[in-house]
């Protein structure tokens, strides 16, 4: 089989290419209104929690909203740290995004940091991943 016959190997994306880029983070010790507030502002759904520079755990919206409703719960007082999830999905900026996503479906992940412990890059979500895999459909 020559050059000219053999089937393209068909390479993913990197991460990078779909994640959302510089991601806003909040620190731990924050209140949960500080994260939904910015989470607002920003039309974010999933937010890098650091302590001290250094990756903490991730918070989602739903994470937020779900301590929020506890009875006898006050947002203004309770820290991010409580309802932040610790087992952090950090991958670089340059892995397959293939990879990435099948880590995400095996681990039930709503999105991957981007980045390493001291700096976080980018946040890959299941939207993001739509995105991709929405732009590898149109693909010829």
């Amino acid at each position: 089989m020559t050059n000219e016959q053999a089937a393209p190997v068909r390479q993913f994306p990197a991460v990078r290419q779909y994640m959302s880029i510089t991601p806003v983070t909040i620190g731990v010790d924050r209140s949960i209104v500080d994260a939904h507030q910015t989470m607002r502002a920003h039309g974010i759904r999933h937010l890098p929690v650091l302590d001290g520079g250094r990756v903490a755990g991730v918070v989602s919206e739903r994470d937020l909203t779900l301590l929020s409703s506890l009875p006898g719960v006050n947002p203004d007082a309770v820290p991010v740290e409580e309802a932040m999830v610790e087992d952090v999905f950090l991958v670089a900026a340059d892995a397959p995004i293939g990879e990435v996503v099948e880590t995400m479906i095996e681990r039930k992940l709503g999105s991957a940091l981007v980045g390493t412990e001291r700096h976080v890059e980018g946040v890959f979500t299941t939207i993001d991943a739509l995105r991709a895999l929405h732009a590898l459909l149109e693909r010829p």
